[in-house]
């Protein structure tokens, strides 16, 4: 018989693990407390706070790793960004191409990409052979969790159920949480481990803008680049759609954001920091986005460790919540879902294949959370600023002479998901310091050089 587990959480991490085991004979049983997001009627509302997603190398390879055919169907819809386009205040556009041999990210609509994986649920049931292995269960809220040495015990209750009176008892095998920063799995596994837990607010907001399609649903900026909006303090960003439109994002502090409440504020301030925004997006539209639209809080969790025993496992931003700056939170959790499957496929044990994806993933994921926090200040103000271009020329420079030796941190975290987070960092630091090692040549070599050509004119 089967061995049967719940995946609590039916976003994008718990729908491909819940695809990650089935394909693996498991009976999986997909819980979520929200109604199915392919079934709620009001879109706009649901899409107010979904940030564009950037699908790069780890997520793809995750994708293929479950299955290859799955892969190409939910990833169709994604639109290629070879690199940055900076705005400057100006209203110049200065491209930064991200790989050093073509290589691109990829722009996606979160909430697409999460109705195409559930699709994908139901077309596997769909197939004979699988004898429905996946039970979907929406809008039911987890309201206990608890464990022997046979199964684990989930209590659920039903969201329209206000007075609580019918709770479900069902027994699993085993439990994976995927339920989001807010993880109700990780609070229950704390009372049976001494887990360390972090949880750290940082201080930016950001509120979600839209960019509409032009005539024919023609895109009225280029479509494949990431567009960025530096401007030290705060930034907007934008990504495409396939529809012409493009999803945009401000990020700033929370005393500037909550202070742009009212038209003679958010006018002038939009006008003289954004005045090419301005024409894409509409004045009215952003005047209403900050006066009625909620803003959306950033945070960071970390923790360790991520399971009990070899009956409950915490994945995704439920173990690991970060910043959206490096674009790593969704291609981090598709690669926590590829490690733990192929642990799972080669450890004689559960709990073996468990205690070893906190032990070695634990080190990846502290790595990234730090990489996506100090990549605020290089997409708000490194970007611009000609020490930090200088560097980065020469680091695609010695990149491109030294692929074999020489790889630049961005190329490693996106296209490199060969290379563990942990493994990018440790690179990246000894190579920056040949770097200024480099610089500090170059420039004493032309302060040499002018200090020559003085003398000999003289």
């Amino acid at each position: 018989m089967s061995e049967t587990v719940a995946v609590i959480g039916a976003g994008l991490v718990g729908s491909l693990m819940t695809l990650g085991l089935a394909h693996r004979g498991y009976n999986v049983t997909l819980i979520d407390m929200r109604p199915d997001p392919r079934k709620t009627s009001n879109k706009s509302e649901k899409n107010l706070r979904s940030i564009n997603l950037a699908v790069s190398d780890r997520g793809i390879r995750a994708l293929e790793f479950v299955d290859k055919e799955m892969s190409e169907r939910v990833l169709k819809d994604i639109i290629p960004m070879h690199g940055r386009m900076i705005h400057t205040l100006d209203g110049k556009q200065e491209s930064q191409i991200y790989g050093l041999f073509g290589e691109h990210i990829n722009s996606i609509d979160r909430g697409k990409l999460n109705e195409h994986l559930l699709d994908e649920i139901d077309l596997f049931n769909e197939n004979s052979e699988n004898s429905n292995k996946i039970q979907c269960i929406f809008n039911h809220k987890v309201a206990g969790l608890s464990f022997n040495t046979s199964f684990a015990k989930i209590k659920l209750i039903n969201g329209d159920d206000k007075d609580n009176d019918n709770e479900i008892e069902k027994n699993f095998d085993f439990i994976i949480g995927a339920d989001g920063s807010y993880s109700n799995i990780r609070y229950q596994i704390q009372k049976y481990i001494r887990m360390n837990y972090q949880q750290e607010y940082i201080d930016k907001c950001y509120l979600e803008l839209y960019i509409p399609p032009g005539e024919n649903g023609s895109f009225l900026i280029d479509p494949n680049h990431l567009h960025i909006w530096p401007r030290k303090e705060f930034m907007l960003i934008a990504l495409a759609n396939e529809d012409g439109s493009f999803t945009s994002t401000f990020f700033g502090p929370w005393k500037l954001t909550e202070t742009l409440n009212k038209r003679e504020l958010i006018e002038p301030f939009f006008n003289d920091n954004f005045p090419d925004a301005v024409k894409l997006i509409g004045m009215d539209n952003i005047v209403r986005v900050f006066k009625e639209n909620p803003k959306g809080a950033l945070m960071q969790v970390t923790c360790n460790k991520y399971n009990y025993s070899d009956k409950a496992i915490i994945i995704g931003d439920a173990s690991h919540s970060m910043v959206p700056f490096y674009g790593q939170g969704m291609n981090c959790g598709f690669e926590d879902v590829r490690v733990l499957l192929q642990l799972l496929d080669k450890s004689t044990t559960r709990e073996v294949a468990f205690d070893s994806y906190t032990e070695s993933r634990h080190e990846d994921l502290k790595a990234i959370l730090k990489l996506a926090i100090d990549n605020y200040n290089e997409m708000s103000t490194k970007v611009i600023s000609s020490a930090y271009l200088f560097r980065k020329t020469l680091d695609s420079l010695l990149g491109k002479l030294l692929p074999k030796y020489w790889i630049p941190l961005y190329t490693m975290v996106s296209f490199r998901g060969d290379i563990p987070y942990s493994e990018c960092i440790r690179r990246e630091k000894r190579q920056q310091t040949i770097l200024k090692i480099v610089e500090t040549s170059l420039i004493g070599m032309c302060a040499i050089a002018g200090w020559w050509k003085y003398r000999k004119s003289t």
